[in-house]
Formats: structure tokens, sequence, C-alpha cells
């Protein structure tokens, strides 16, 4: 029979877990302070707490956590990591190290409903909801855990999606029982869903990304199909109400391809629609998937996008590409493995 994971529980519930074994409350903040502070992997690492109440809690809990089943390193440092989170799913995490920053960009779903012509996750379609325990198992196992300096939810799945999860993983993360990490080391991506983008901002203090792509909605809606029910000005309208002059951060995500979205009418155009809002914008060079016929924009064409952009007020800069050499796009490696599967 299954156990239940215990990684993931805020401490309110690992309260409710602990009364209900009939152990003392204070129990709940030893088991956060194993599993979140000294990152145990098994319940019998808990020391402190008594023979009995350790195997109380090994009867129907597991700590939860688990190595990937796959990577692959990039010359340039990066490693993407594949873990299995369901018989035949996967998950891909990706490390990134750069300078003085070690950034984690984590999952959040397995697949994707969003569907957005460039990305290899949404041609996958959905599958499910990652759990809180499975978004942070990504963190909690990988060798490079106690190095992290940045988490980033911009890789397979819309966040705003499995929002109560992705919620429950931020408290534990920025919370004292916790990681104890500030908000301002984490950055939550989404597409816009507009529920839970009110959500997130006023139950979150983390950094907040927006994929944008296009300022134009009936070309965003083509490369986005969320546009339809989720409009790029109205989401902008949204985040107007909000204060992002002090610590949090707003940006926007810009994938540029070629010939299609890099001409100076695109900034210009962007220059209107971000008028008066404190944010930045992040230039990003497409990564060819297969199936979708885009290119990547010229690094000129990039420079002076940019420049443009800065130099009319949105400061702007240019995401350096990372991991060129190891199925780059996110979602490719997870692919990969599943059609292995099916192949054998």
């Amino acid at each position: 029979m299954a156990k239940t994971p215990l990684l993931g529980r805020t401490l309110d519930e690992l309260k409710e877990i602990v009364l209900g074994l009939g152990m003392p409350k204070f129990t709940a903040g030893q088991i956060a302070s194993w599993m979140y502070g000294k990152k145990v992997s098994s319940i019998d690492e808990m020391t402190n707490l008594s023979l009995k109440n350790r195997e109380l809690l090994k009867a129907s809990y597991e700590i939860g956590c688990s190595a990937p089943v796959h990577e692959m390193r990039s010359a340039d440092g990066t490693v993407k990591y594949l873990f299995s989170v369901s018989e035949g799913s996967f998950v891909e995490t990706v490390y990134i190290p750069e300078d003085e920053r070690a950034t984690l960009c984590v999952s959040s779903q397995v697949g994707c409903k969003m569907n957005c012509k460039f990305c290899m996750t949404g041609k996958q379609g959905f599958a499910q909801d990652l759990t809180a325990a499975q978004i942070l198992n990504q963190i909690y196992s990988v060798p490079e855990r106690d190095t992290l300096t940045n988490i980033v939810f911009m890789g397979m799945g819309e966040p705003f999606d499995n929002l109560d999860e992705v919620l429950r993983a931020l408290d534990v993360l920025t919370s004292d029982y916790g990681y104890g990490w500030s908000p301002k080391r984490i950055t939550v991506s989404s597409v816009g869903l507009r529920k839970g983008l009110r959500r997130f901002l006023d139950l979150s203090d983390c950094h907040l990304a927006i994929s944008l792509h296009s300022p134009f909605p009936a070309q965003r809606k083509e490369l986005m199909p969320a546009e339809k029910a989720y409009p790029i000005a109205e989401i902008v309208e949204e985040l107007r109400r909000y204060d992002f002059s002090k610590q949090r951060r707003l940006s926007f995500e810009y994938i540029m391809f070629k010939g299609v979205n890099d001409s100076m009418v695109y900034a210009k155009e962007l220059v209107k629609l971000l008028r008066g809002l404190d944010c930045r914008i992040n230039l990003i060079r497409f990564h060819a998937i297969p199936g979708a016929d885009l290119e990547g924009s010229e690094p000129e064409t990039m420079l002076a996008f940019r420049d443009y952009l800065t130099g009319h007020g949105i400061f702007s800069t240019i995401r350096a590409s990372r991991g060129e050499d190891i199925f780059a796009a996110c979602g490719m490696l997870s692919t990969a493995k599943r059609q292995n599967i099916d192949s054998e």
C-alpha cells in the first residue's frame, strides 16, 4: 500500500498529522526541521523522535523524495534532470549556474493545457498536476541543492493552473519552518490566467513573470491560444492595480522569432502596451523544436530591439542561451523519454 509523502506539507499540515497519530504538537516542528533543514531521506534519520513515534509515522508516511532517473550535462555547466512522477510520466528540472548565481528551473505539471505553438511541453498535451511534494522533490533531490541561489517556476506546465500546490510549495520555500528563502529569490511564470494571477499576487510575495511574446492580440492568440481567454491587454490592466516599485519584481518574457515578432514595429507596440508599468522585459532567443516553423532571431536584431526598449523607458535584458547541446527547449527530454518507452 502506497505511503503518503511528508515532503511538501506545511507546518500546520504536519501538526494535523502528528496530532492525529497521538504525538505532541511540537513533533511537527521537529519533522519540518529534519526535512527542510537537514534534508533527510528517511524517517529513521529523525533521531530526536522516539522510536515509537518513528514507527507510527513510517506505518503510513514517508519523506517522499526520489532521485532523478536521468540527467544530461551541457558544456556550459547547465544540467537537465528528468524525474519520474508516475508510471510513464516525467518532468524536467534544469540547473543553470552563472557567475554568482545558481538557478533551478522547476516544473509544476506533466505536460500543459496551454498549447503554445513554440513549446514542446504544450505539444505533449496535459497529463497531470504535480503535488507540492513532487514540485519540492525537484529541489530536494538535485545534487546541487545546497548551492542554489534562485528558483524559477518556468519548467513544464502552467503554474497558475495548479496554483494550490504551487502556493503550498512556495509556503514551504519561504517560511521559517521550511527553507526560509526570501521571496525575492523565487520567480513564478504564467501566461496570465486571471483568477490565478489575482490569488498569486494577493497570497505570495514572489516575483512574477508573464509570457507575452507578441503585443498584438491576433498574433499572440496564434502563438498562445490562451490569449483568447486571457487577453494580454486585460492582464496588463490587472497588473496596474499592484505596486511593483518595491521588492517584488514584474517581468515579461518575450521569445524572439526571426521575421515574426522581432521588428521595431513590435518594440514600439510593447512600449505603448507597458507604458507606466514598473516592469522589465526579458528577451529570449527561440530554441528550435520539432514541428514548429519558427526560427530564433539574429543576435544583432535582439540587441537593437533591447536598446530601443531600454531607450524608451522599459529596462530590457537578453537572456543568455544555455544548454543548447542537451535538448535545450523545455519538454524535449521528457518527450524523448516517453517516445522511447512507447517504442519498447
